[in-house]
């Protein structure tokens, strides 16, 4: 948890689900070996837990549920048990929030996401500052995307085999901008020195493909977090009309526990960048200046793509710093609800 300029509260915090219940083969196992996590949602929060066919879908959407209540809990100051009712979706566009049930106020904003066993939330609370009644929710704009480059990496190689890399880009052109699907097709491998690994001599076309994915997602997690923080939907109609130009992925880090080695500000981001914090954003071919984003690596296969406005006064948003993500504990979780009850 940092204090931004002016004093609002902005967290960025991940839960690993990957290693959570081992014992738990099917998804209902977790009423057994989960059941005091799941006591601590209401009955509609178990039910769409306990829905996904693969226990570990049902057990990302578990952390979903508990960290969304923690965040809410610990940053609007309420207890853990008041925090349910209040759950909603704007009625704009759709996208969940936060309001009390007493006053109607949305002391917190706040955006998750999910994949390959990792929940990753950014909020931020006390905006306009501490002194004021905190309308982050209403004003203050999130927006955060995991994407993991081995998930899918046996099937996106074979399709690319099967079908070639124009062919793939292809296959999600209608979310993409005209240009990111050329530069992708086209450019991407001479535009980003380094981006396919190698072990000595000529890299093999699976190294190549590999180079070109971790561009390709690093992109979908760059569109992602900028499409959430506007609360619309990937079906946007304006989709087309968002471009990323000349972007390019986070160098992997060792290991997941390995932190990313910060860029100092000021400083040029080279080529080994672990964290970027820079990129040429265009809608409807204007220049995006007031979003502030970071795609930073954690190990070598997940990249995690964060974006926040403060439309009001957007020098505001782009003053914070977005730093890395704290991986949370299970227990500690557990431990604070006990407390705010």
């Amino acid at each position: 948890m940092s204090e931004t300029p002016n004093n609002p509260v902005l967290v960025q915090w991940i839960l690993d689900t990957r290693s959570w219940f081992p014992s738990a083969a099917k998804t209902r196992d977790l009423e057994v070996h989960a059941s005091r996590p799941l006591s601590l949602l209401t009955s509609t929060e178990r039910a769409s837990v306990l829905k996904y066919f693969h226990v570990r879908d049902a057990k990302m959407a578990l952390a979903s549920a508990l960290l969304k209540r923690y965040t809410i809990a610990r940053l609007a100051g309420v207890s853990w048990s008041s925090t349910a009712p209040g759950f909603t979706r704007d009625e704009r566009t759709t996208k969940p929030i936060w309001r009390d049930p007493l006053t109607g106020a949305q002391p917190v904003s706040f955006n998750v996401s999910h994949q390959a066993g990792i929940v990753a939330l950014v909020a931020v609370a006390d905006y306009p500052g501490p002194e004021a009644q905190s309308e982050a929710g209403a004003k203050v704009e999130v927006g955060v995307d995991v994407v993991c480059t081995s998930e899918r990496r046996d099937r996106d190689q074979e399709l690319i085999k099967k079908e070639g890399w124009g062919s793939f880009v292809d296959m999600h052109a209608d979310v993409f901008a005209v240009g990111e699907t050329s530069y992708l097709k086209y450019q991407v491998l001479s535009a980003v020195p380094g981006l396919v690994g190698r072990r000595g001599g000529s890299p093999t076309p699976e190294q190549v493909a590999d180079g070109k994915l971790r561009a390709f997602y690093a992109l979908w997690a760059l569109r992602e977090a900028y499409v959430k923080l506007t609360g619309e939907a990937l079906l946007a109609e304006w989709l087309g009309e968002l471009e990323f130009r000349y972007f390019r992925p986070s160098r992997p880090t060792p290991a997941w526990p390995v932190p990313a080695v910060e860029t100092k500000e000021g400083e040029e981001e080279g080529e080994d960048a672990q964290v970027l914090r820079k990129f040429e954003i265009r809608f409807r071919g204007k220049k995006v200046e007031d979003v502030n984003m970071c795609l930073r690596s954690m190990g070598p296969d997940y990249m995690i793509a964060t974006a926040v406005r403060t439309p009001e006064d957007p020098s505001v948003g782009l003053r914070w710093r977005l730093g890395p993500y704290q991986i949370l504990a299970l227990d500690d979780l557990l431990s604070f609800a006990d407390s705010a009850m």
